[in-house]
């Protein structure tokens, strides 16, 4: 039986990428999200308009697209409350977020040069692929939408199909993000920051490490 129901979220799952790009004085801002969807070559970005990365992109018209892999949950959520603005916006004071300008030392990644854009590559990260925006769309008032085009893809070897470009489908193992928690391989792998700051209930989820 079907009942009505005002969701507060609406997470069913995505992939979580980890987003980079260059700050106002070229250093580098990384920023998980998970707001993104594919078609041919290029991807659609969902962005908060208080967003670091929403500014940056809109200045800057590029970055660099990290897919995350399952393993690397913990970095993600070292991420999630941080921010690269200062002053940190008071929507987000709210839910918990502070400064930092080191996001990539903070999470423990190393960023790596690109080829065709300026933003850096996360090294840990086994796709990685380089955007410039083509377009930006006004969403939901609070939102942008950033049409971005793929202009260069690096792959890891281990998860290309030998002997193709393609990417092997049961080698690859994306970090999802259902309902603000983490999902890999099909199994909850950890209760996250972002669902604390969305006092999401858990039920039976494991316990932050």
């Amino acid at each position: 039986m079907h009942v009505s129901s005002d969701l507060k979220v609406l997470y069913f799952g995505t992939p979580v990428v980890l987003i980079s790009s260059r700050n106002e004085d070229g250093s580098a801002n990384v920023a998980p999200m998970s707001s993104a969807w594919w078609l041919g070559q290029s991807c659609m970005l969902g962005m908060g308009n208080r967003s670091k990365t929403t500014g940056n992109l809109l200045r800057e018209r590029e970055c660099v697209l990290n897919l995350v892999p399952a393993e690397m949950a913990g970095a993600v959520d070292l991420l999630a409350p941080l921010t690269g603005s200062d002053p940190v916006p008071e929507g987000k004071v709210a839910r918990g977020y502070r400064f930092e300008a080191d996001k990539f030392g903070a999470a423990g990644l190393t960023p790596q040069a690109s080829e065709l854009v300026e933003a850096p590559r996360v090294l840990e990260c086994p796709i990685q692929l380089e955007c410039v925006v083509e377009a930006v769309h006004e969403f939901a008032k609070t939102a942008t939408a950033f049409e971005v085009r793929v202009v260069r893809a690096h792959v890891e070897e281990r998860l290309l199909i030998p002997g193709t470009d393609y990417v092997d489908p049961v080698g690859w193992d994306p970090l999802i993000m259902k309902f603000c928690e983490f999902f890999g391989g099909g199994e909850n792998l950890r209760s996250s920051a972002l669902a604390e700051a969305w006092r999401m209930p858990h039920q039976g989820m494991l316990p932050i490490s």
